[in-house]
This record gives structure tokens, sequence and C-alpha cells, in this order.
């Protein structure tokens, strides 16, 4: 009886240095990253993960060139919120109404054909993440926007969004999109190209330069119209 009671301490204090230990791993996790957004606060990421990941294929090469805030057409920032998170300034990153629509879409089809993601959370994605599809991936990319949303001002967060966004093959950024796909500077973007630029977002390596199909003339169009009303920082 003794023996078995010594066997369950055991198994019982294992089990508790095992759960502090995984515990305190993900901690130093969590600050890890927190640390990489307290500084970006004020300096510019050099890289991202979704720009470290393109670079594995062999012969890529990433195009991007960072550029202020207000160096960025407001045009640009008005497609990209229009068409990507028209509540950006009114949530503290996550939009759960739009979630809950989506859930209830995908529900109905039986597989994931809609998604709600802000643009902190692309974000988030962008910079620390991958594109694969898991709960413990959502997890860890919802804990990140948590921390953005209460390090950055809505205003940084746009900003490095437009920088870091991917916009073709190798395109990141918005000096980048609008150079290769227009010939201008992110400045000189106008409201059409702004419109075309948010279009593509979603799926930026289908679309060459100079492509346009019908969705692409409807779903502009449609950013087109939203843009008035897009509220940016």
């Amino acid at each position: 009886m003794a023996r078995r009671s010594s066997r369950l301490v055991l198994a019982w204090k294992l089990f508790c240095y095992t759960l502090g230990t995984l515990v305190g791993l993900a901690l130093l996790v969590q600050l890890w990253f927190f640390g990489h957004i307290a500084y970006w606060a004020l300096a510019n990421p050099s890289s991202t993960a979704f720009m470290q990941r393109y670079l594995e294929k062999p012969g890529t090469r990433v195009r991007q060139v960072w550029v202020p805030y207000e160096r960025i057409s407001v045009h640009l920032k008005r497609a990209v919120v229009a068409a990507e998170d028209a509540k950006f300034l009114d949530h503290e990153g996550f939009d759960w109404e739009a979630i809950h629509k989506a859930m209830l879409k995908n529900e109905r089809r039986g597989k994931v054909v809609a998604g709600a993601s802000t643009i902190s959370q692309q974000l988030a994605k962008n910079l620390f993440l991958s594109s694969e599809r898991s709960w413990l991936r959502k997890a860890q990319e919802a804990a990140i926007t948590w921390m953005m949303e209460h390090t950055l001002s809505k205003r940084r967060i746009l900003e490095l969004y437009l920088n870091v966004a991917e916009w073709g093959e190798g395109i990141f950024g918005a000096e980048a999109a609008a150079r290769h796909h227009f010939g201008v500077s992110a400045a000189a973007l106008n409201a059409e190209q702004a419109a075309w630029l948010a279009a593509v977002l979603p799926s930026p390596r289908r679309y060459e330069r100079g492509r346009t199909t019908a969705y692409l003339v409807e779903r502009s169009g449609t950013i087109l119209v939203r843009m008035g009303g897009a509220h940016i920082p």
C-alpha cells in the first residue's frame, strides 16, 4: 500500500513538473513575440515569416522598400480597409460579427469557404506565422493579435501591414507593389489602382502585372464604391 502511494506521489510530482515546464516554455515564447512587437512600435521589421518562407524557394528574391505611413496613398489605405477590414478602427483585433457570419457560411457549405481575419490578424500571421490551417496556429495568431492591439496604435498596425503585405511573386509592401504593377510610387497611386491592389490581396500570386479578369473588374468596382465610407487612422 505504501509503495503504491509512493508511486502515485511520484507520478503526481512528475506531472506537475512537466506541466510547469510546458507553461514556462509557452510563456517564454509569448514574451519573445511581445518583445518583437514592442520593438516594432518604433523600428521597422527587416523581414517577415512570409518573406523568409518565400526565400526558401531556389532562385527567388524579395522586392520590398519601406515607406512611412504619410508616403502611402490615402486611396490605398482606404481601399485596403474597405476590402479587408471595414471595422478596423472600431474593433480590438477581432470582428466577432464577421467571424459568426463566416462560421455559419462554412457550416452550410461543409468546408472552409469564408474567413473573417482582420488586418491585425493578417499582420500577425504575415510577421510571425504561416498560412497553414490549424487550431494551434489560429490560437497563436489570436494571442499575437491581442498583444499588437494593446501595444501598437491603429496607425502603426496599418503602416506595418501596408509595408509587408504580399502583392505578387516576391513583391512585398505598397511601394514595391505600386512600382511593379503600375510604375508609380506608393504615394502616387490613384483610386482605381489602389482598388485593384486591394482586390488581389487574398490571392496576390495569381495576378501578374497588367492582368485583368471579370472577377477583378467586379471586385475593384465594389471596393471603389466602399472606399468613400472607409475610416482610416
